[in-house]
């Protein structure tokens, strides 16, 4: 008897080193991939914002595109929903006669009552449900420590995570015969399906790149291979201007069109064929971030998200409309502010160095609630990532994983970031009197 496998994709957007699609295909006679554009990931949220705002909504759009495209070099068929999972996923399980349900593991409320909806709407019995840790740098069965256990400081988990753990190899799939795809008249939504009009990006962005899996190895080869900006990471990472200040790869990790072990394997393949210095480890200790913050979000549940964070520090926070919506316009008394809150709002990117800025002048300048402008930054960052976007939120507030509860001085930093205000002049240009 033929085994089905349907591939459910969420946050892991790429056909090379998927888990879900590698277990699928080994596992099955035929195999499917569905992905949904759920209707809830594009309404209005507790602070006021769309969940998923324009930016993301494209480049969104664009990764499944790609996604579907190189499926289709593997015979493999994704049907492409503007629904809710738990609305569309019965039928299919009793249409396809799936056996096998794989997606990516997710932990945070949002997306486990929505796994937990769609496995009640399913009322499968006979279906296996199969979750697979697959956003990770150090996979969580080889961590040294248990979760409950992973420490506060940073500096304390990278060490110990680079001293007993081994990254783990990639996967690939062979593909199917030609005879697994199946009729397929779904369609990929346009931006205004979603509730966005379209839109032209702005010439002036640090982000010009598309979404997708095959944009996301593009990069790492000119990045890498072509320019060896790779071997300057370091020293150009704190930039403001350009396409090349840093990797930029955050986006397609954060939707998962690429793997961290890609990277770090990429990584350690360009320090063997071209040079290992600094810059090299220091993608990788970025990437550490990452992995740490998924942890901290693992062992600290909705805390993330609560007011008084993980740390359940009490701080008298404020929601002045008025002063939330001058953050928001760029429209404060400092202009290294304005100019970084004015590239987010024309392009969905921001530097890590304004971001750092922009958080700390929010929580502790303007005193206002962290969760205001987490969730701001959910849903304009075309590479929010609800662990990072979160845990960093908490770390700059002094809620998190800071030990130093520390402020930026914004007039220091625009000095010695933006010395020549280049970046201020591209962006932000005060009234004249």
């Amino acid at each position: 008897m033929k085994r089905t496998g349907l591939v459910w994709f969420r946050n892991d957007l790429r056909v090379f080193d998927n888990t879900s699609l590698h277990k699928a295909t080994n596992e099955n006679d035929r195999v499917i991939g569905i992905f949904c554009f759920d209707p809830r990931l594009f309404e209005v949220g507790q602070f006021g914002f769309k969940k998923s705002g324009k930016y993301r909504a494209k480049f969104l759009i664009e990764s499944v595109s790609d996604l579907r495209e190189n499926l289709l070099k593997k015979n493999i068929s994704l049907l492409v929903y503007i629904k809710k999972p738990e609305d569309i996923m019965p039928s299919l399980i009793e249409d396809y006669e799936v056996n096998t349900i794989y997606s990516q593991e997710e932990w945070t409320a949002e997306e486990t009552d929505t796994y937990e909806t769609v496995r009640n709407a399913a009322k499968s019995p006979d279906v296996d449900w199969v979750t697979s840790y697959d956003q990770f740098l150090f996979d969580p069965q080889d961590i040294p420590f248990d979760i409950q256990s992973v420490p506060k400081v940073f500096t304390v988990f990278r060490k110990k995570c680079e001293k007993y753990v081994q990254v783990a190899s990639e996967i690939d799939i062979s593909g199917l015969e030609p005879d697994n795809l199946i009729e397929n008249e779904t369609k990929i939504p346009v931006l205004e399906d979603l509730g966005f009009e379209t839109f032209e990006v702005d010439s002036r962005t640090a982000f010009p790149f598309l979404g997708g899996e095959s944009a996301a190895l593009k990069r790492i080869q000119s990045y890498f291979w072509k320019t060896h900006k790779l071997s300057y990471y370091k020293k150009t990472r704190n930039g403001l201007l350009g396409t090349d200040y840093s990797s930029k790869l955050s986006a397609w990790l954060a939707n998962g069109s690429i793997s961290a072990r890609t990277i770090y394997h990429r990584v350690r393949d360009y320090e063997k064929e071209i040079e290992k210095n600094q810059s090299t480890y220091w993608l990788i200790f970025e990437l550490i971030w990452r992995d740490f913050f998924k942890y901290v979000s693992l062992k600290h549940g909705n805390d993330l998200f609560k007011r008084n964070g993980i740390l359940h520090k009490e701080y008298s926070w404020s929601q002045n409309q008025e002063k939330i919506e001058q953050w928001i316009q760029g429209e404060t008394k400092e202009p290294f502010v304005n100019a970084n809150m004015i590239e987010l709002l024309h392009t969905g990117w921001m530097s890590n160095r304004g971001r750092q800025n922009v958080a700390s002048y929010f929580a502790k300048e303007l005193q206002l609630d962290w969760r205001i402008g987490a969730s701001y930054f959910e849903s304009s960052l075309i590479d929010y990532d609800v662990h990072s976007n979160y845990g960093n939120w908490q770390y700059v507030a002094g809620v998190g994983n800071d030990p130093r509860d520390r402020k930026f001085n914004i007039q220091l930093q625009s000095e010695r970031y933006d010395p020549q205000q280049k970046f201020q002049n591209l962006w932000f240009q005060p009234t004249l009197f």
